[in-house]
């Protein structure tokens, strides 16, 4: 492509600029952030050839955008980019969830002769900006597409084939599916990480070891992002909270009737599930 044009210079915004820059898949890199110290970090780091908080200049004549905002901007920014672009550009995002996002934005693209086609590159940290940029962020980490019945199989081709340019391995999921899913494997595991390190009195944490660390690490991500990522799929977590409450309960039961057996059974069944995850 001759322009590439990402929007919010973010971890994951940045990443993508500095991915497709080292594989050389634009000969022009724009970005927008509404951060004007942000867009200058971003050029003075090498991301981006020009950026500012100019939305119209910082799209130009961009065939492809990816929107690296927060959950709950992705629409609205859709919105205000569709007017900016030509028809048949494509418009791609990184946001976390999909069922509020997909089905409107495909629908203003298509109107429009352009195409959105969700997804969400699950790689990141705990740490945010772009001056934790990774070329290598997404190289072997899976990306998921959530295609809509407004995008056509040369579209879905064509994001898919963008992602897999900065190294993800892709694959589709219906937006319905990608947000259960995640409540189970992202967003759940925030929540808990989150919830167990802030019972555990201050004073104790001098004595903790690696497992409290590697066990919690995702609770030190950014709270507003995370706010906005639970409550807008808070029905699919909630039914996930519920399940693994209900584990908690075996669990307990077990402790409360001192029944060795059976809690080794439940630990046997966590450690058989969580070694086929791997390492």
């Amino acid at each position: 492509m001759h322009t590439l044009a990402i929007v919010g210079l973010g971890l994951l915004g940045g990443s993508v600029a500095a991915a497709a820059r080292s594989r050389r898949l634009a000969a022009r890199y724009l970005g927008y952030d509404r951060d004007p110290q942000v867009c200058a970090l971003a050029q003075r780091l090498g991301l981006v050839d020009a950026a500012g908080p100019d939305l119209t200049a910082a799209l130009g004549a961009a065939e492809v955008v990816v929107i690296c905002t927060p959950v709950a901007s992705v629409v609205a920014t859709v919105e205000r980019v569709l007017p900016l672009l030509a028809p048949g550009s494509l418009i791609t995002d990184t946001a976390s969830t999909k069922s509020s996002i997909a089905a409107t934005a495909s629908r203003l693209a298509a109107a429009r002769g352009c195409a959105f086609v969700g997804a969400h590159p699950l790689a990141g940290s705990q740490q945010s900006g772009c001056l934790h940029a990774r070329a290598d962020l997404f190289a072997g980490r899976l990306t998921v597409l959530t295609p809509t019945a407004d995008n056509t199989p040369a579209q879905i081709e064509r994001a898919s084939a963008f992602w897999q340019s900065l190294g993800a391995q892709v694959r589709p999921m219906s937006p319905e599916d990608h947000d259960r899913a995640l409540a189970f494997t992202s967003h759940l595991p925030h929540l808990l990480a989150s919830a167990l390190i802030g019972c555990i009195p201050l004073e104790w944490l001098g004595v903790s070891g690696p497992g409290l660390r590697d066990t919690t690490r995702i609770a030190a991500s950014q709270p507003t992002l995370w706010a906005d990522i639970f409550l807008d799929n808070r029905l699919a977590l909630m039914l996930a909270v519920d399940a693994f409450r209900h584990r908690l309960d075996h669990l307990t039961s077990s402790l409360a009737a001192a029944d060795r057996e059976r809690l080794l059974h439940l630990l046997q069944e966590g450690k058989d599930v969580r070694d086929q995850l791997g390492s």
